[in-house]
């Protein structure tokens, strides 16, 4: 087999690995290329993850967001250039009619973690956008427990300017300067590292994932200033070390895999009780994320628009 055969084959067995085995339920994604299915299956049989409990557990230890940019569902599910993405959609679930609340990013950033967009249309830097309001971190911490936001290229904790790939308007803890949220910001506010060093892999190694993470890719990565593809390929370098943890294998973490904008956006739910192949057209939004998300973490009180948003949690058995 040819370099670039093997390179293809190796990418489609890390899907396998990170999701579950073969479904006879019709996929809404693009299918696997036929040609490969015998591996696949083989692979998965003995590594699968998607759909391998069939129950969730009551409440989750963690929840992990990992945010992309600017693309329609149809942009890269089933695109040749995100075969990652489009495997991972198809071994375990994903909504199709996903949308924004609000134009252009960072409204979106802040909507999905506070419940609402506060009047924001722009994508101005935190100094322009203090808020006081209540939101997820602050939530997460009031519990007892740890909010992390892990952003890739970012120069220093909590950095509140953009510099180089790092866009402050993508990481939404840094507006929030209510009471305790900038000193948390500095200590929970972190630069992501690699999949090999830096802090979300040292988290993943020693098993000391916080109850909530939020991921940011850099500029490139998250596909705002290249292409699908590159977006495609950096997913594909850190989920296989996501639901290799011992975190995703005790079978209490869900991760999701969503887009800020445009509507309708992809979106990806990874959990070991979703079902290989989950498929909801039920409409939802970066506000149901944020139910969802309270609802696994036993987090009592949905944030603003969350409380009548409809929740996740049935159609993707979470």
């Amino acid at each position: 087999m040819g370099t670039r055969s093997s390179l293809a084959l190796t990418a489609i067995l890390l899907v396998a690995a990170a999701c579950g085995g073969a479904s006879d339920r019709p996929a809404a994604p693009a299918p696997v290329t036929p040609a490969v299915q015998p591996a696949l299956a083989d692979q998965a049989a003995g590594q699968a993850e998607c759909g391998t409990r069939p129950a969730p557990p009551s409440t989750y230890q963690h929840v992990v967001w990992i945010f992309m940019e600017n693309h329609k569902y149809d942009q890269v599910i089933g695109n040749a250039g995100a075969p990652f993405e489009t495997a991972l959609a198809h071994r375990c679930g994903t909504a199709t009619a996903y949308a924004s609340v609000g134009s252009p990013s960072m409204p979106n950033y802040i909507g999905a973690t506070s419940g609402d967009t506060h009047g924001i249309h722009d994508d101005d830097p935190p100094a322009v956008h203090p808020l006081t309001a209540d939101n997820l971190f602050r939530q997460v911490r009031a519990s007892g427990r740890q909010a992390l936001s892990y952003q890739e290229a970012m120069p220093a904790n909590c950095a509140l300017d953009p510099k180089g790939n790092y866009a402050s308007k993508h990481n939404p803890a840094a507006y929030y300067a209510g009471p305790e949220d900038r000193a948390a910001c500095k200590t929970d506010n972190v630069a992501l590292g690699t999949p090999t060093s830096g802090a979300l892999a040292d988290a993943l190694d020693h098993d000391i994932l916080p109850a909530f993470s939020f991921i940011t890719p850099d500029l490139c990565n998250d596909t705002h200033n290249c292409g699908v593809t590159t977006g495609d390929k950096w997913l594909q370098s850190w989920i296989p070390k996501l639901v290799a943890s011992s975190a995703y294998r005790s079978g209490t973490t869900a991760i999701f895999v969503a887009w800020d904008e445009y509507t309708p956006m992809p979106s990806i739910v990874i959990s070991p009780s979703t079902p290989t192949g989950s498929v909801s057209d039920s409409p939802v939004d970066h506000f149901s994320l944020l139910r969802t998300t309270e609802e696994l973490l036993a987090i009592p009180d949905f944030l603003g628009r969350a409380a009548q948003a409809p929740s996740m949690r049935q159609a993707f058995r979470l």
